[in-house]
């Protein structure tokens, strides 16, 4: 455990346990404990006045998680079953952390949503169970006080905040019909009409449901595992907006692509799309969803908003080379562009201003250690693990909201001891055939520069997205009509004549018949391939004999459509 900025020093709270076999470890909600597991126990101390609270013998446990208000610890083991029996062993564990005891277990097979889900206030906890979501009240874990009985529901999520609690439930769909998420008030979950929202939908092997922050509404990313056009490598995945007033909609995405990461602001007015092929977009979205801010093209598949909500990370990490942008949300401005080369973690630390970013095993196995950033772009604090260990897992001490106060955004870089490393940037190959001449700055994409979607004032009230959907066609017909218009009338156009031409031969006139006219568009067009070869020779390339004849009929091509044209 070490001490955050700008000290980076071990802490004396934790003694650092050297030990080969830990495999998990955990802080409270609000930091005040800490668990860990070192392959023989599961232990618990205070981090506020350094005492060890419990050590349960649990050497094969590899998940760990308090509940909101740190009444209880879960552990979870890998499933196994007893050898004389057929019946599993519970591998779920729910521990009373004031006291030590083990309140209930439970089987749960699958490491996946292994944790059961708290309300912030503890007064409710649920688990999905063979279909059912059980819900239990007050930590009361030997009757569930209610249940939402859907046929084969997939995953669930328990909203935030305060009562009244609300759930959303995902149905895969099955034999043609569609998936669908539905949203509740607990605990009307009986009759046809218990639902406050539903959005049903196809293509879906998987979905991820996110809560805001106040609970008014859920973003679904919807994905499929497959892309059946061929289009993407990742599957098809598509997003969808439902709230709890019963709205629904699709959000329509600008560029077509993969979704690669979607987040709330903790506003819970807007949220951050990151979608596309590559470059990928970046999009703010209001409520209507409706685009407030693009942030144009890059190499970036994931998005960070702060704490508190001001500022915005967008990131490229995996398989990119970690480029990060800050972007000052209120005013929509760039703070700096840091790069994380090889990060696999990226976390802000709960006072809004420093920023983590960690490599980490097995996704590297590799260069792993962390970073501790400002939002400015310097680095304060850097640790490489030896070249012979590897770093798992890294994390910050959580705070409750309102316990840092939100800081007056700044541009400055704050100076830093740690030496900067400037990225090397790789040339890029070039055949030797071309290794001694001018470099040609040639663009693989066209990037798009962000811009400000909003609707400025004095225009008229936002169209509804029927209206809106309605005025694209129009103006898109708009488009193509004056586009077939405008290539009739170069068609038409008269060729400008060279200015030693008498001033009579750029008229737009028509004689009225069409055989005299069609000899002018001819005369016009002929004089005009003159005029380029003119050009050509001026910049010392060597002409053709018959380009040069033609050169020279120039003044009688110029006398004649004088004479046409007078006798117009």
């Amino acid at each position: 455990m070490v001490n955050g900025p700008p000290h980076f020093t071990e802490s004396t709270v934790f003694p650092r346990e050297s030990g080969k076999n830990c495999k998990t470890c955990t802080f409270s909600k609000d930091g005040t404990l800490f668990a860990w597991g070192n392959g023989e126990k599961i232990n618990v101390i205070n981090v506020t006045n350094k005492g060890q609270l419990h050590s349960f013998d649990l050497p094969k446990t590899v998940c760990l998680e308090f509940s909101p208000k740190n009444t209880v610890l879960a552990t979870w083991q890998p499933y196994t079953t007893s050898k004389d029996d057929t019946a599993g062993i519970p591998n779920l564990q729910l521990y009373d952390v004031k006291t030590g005891t083990c309140l209930k277990s439970f089987i749960q097979k699958k490491m996946q949503n292994w944790c059961p889900s708290w309300s912030e206030d503890e007064t409710l906890c649920a688990r999905n169970v063979n279909n059912e979501v059980h819900f239990f009240e007050n930590n009361n874990f030997n009757t569930f006080a209610s249940k939402l009985h859907l046929k084969k529901i997939n995953d669930f999520v328990l909203s935030p905040g305060p009562q009244p609690y609300k759930v959303a439930v995902y149905v895969p769909g099955s034999k043609g019909a569609p998936s669908f998420v539905r949203l509740y008030q607990y605990p009307n979950f009986d009759g046809p009409h218990a639902a406050l929202a539903n959005k049903s939908f196809f293509k879906a092997d998987k979905v991820t449901m996110l809560w805001n922050k106040k609970a008014t509404a859920v973003l679904v990313i919807a994905s499929t595992e497959v892309d059946k056009t061929g289009a993407s490598y990742y599957g098809e995945q598509t997003l969808h907006y439902i709230a709890t007033n019963g709205e629904s909609a699709v959000v329509q995405l600008p560029k077509n692509g993969p979704i690669y990461d979607v987040v709330w602001n903790s506003s819970s007015t807007e949220f951050c799309a990151v979608y596309g092929f590559m470059p990928a977009k970046a999009t703010v979205f209001n409520l209507k969803c409706d685009p407030v801010f693009d942030f144009g093209t890059g190499p970036r598949n994931a998005a960070y908003y702060s704490p508190h909500g001001h500022i915005l990370v967008l990131a490229g990490f995996g398989n990119l080379r970690g480029q990060m942008e800050v972007w000052d949300v209120k005013n929509y401005k760039l703070i700096s562009k840091p790069v994380a080369s090889d990060s696999t973690y990226f976390a802000w630390c709960p006072d809004g201003e420093h920023i983590l970013t960690a490599t980490c095993a097995p996704r590297l196995r590799v260069n792993n250690g962390y970073k501790i950033w400002h939002y400015t772009g310097s680095v304060l604090h850097k640790y490489d693990v030896p070249s012979n260990a590897e770093l798992w897992q890294v994390s910050w001490q959580p705070f409750l909201d309102g316990i840092f106060p939100e800081k007056a955004i700044t541009y400055q870089a704050v100076p830093s001891d740690v030496p900067s490393e400037e990225p090397k940037v790789a040339t890029a190959y070039r055949p030797p055939a071309l290794r001694n001449k001018p470099v040609t700055n040639s663009k693989l994409h066209e990037e798009e520069p962000p811009q400000n979607m909003k609707p400025q004032p004095g225009n008229e009230k936002p169209l509804s997205k029927t209206a809106l959907k309605n005025q694209r066609k129009h103006e898109a017909k708009k488009a193509a009509k004056q586009e077939a218009r405008s290539d009739k009338s170069s068609d038409m156009a008269p060729t400008p004549a060279p200015q030693s031409a008498p001033r009579n031969t750029i008229s737009q006139s028509t004689s009225g018949d069409p055989e005299i006219d069609k000899k002018i568009k001819n005369l016009k067009k002929k004089l005009k391939a003159i005029e380029q070869l003119k050009e050509q020779a001026a910049t010392g390339k060597q002409l053709e004999k018959n380009q040069l004849e033609k050169i020279q009929k120039e003044k009688a091509l110029l006398q004649e459509l004088e004479d046409l044209e007078l006798g117009i």
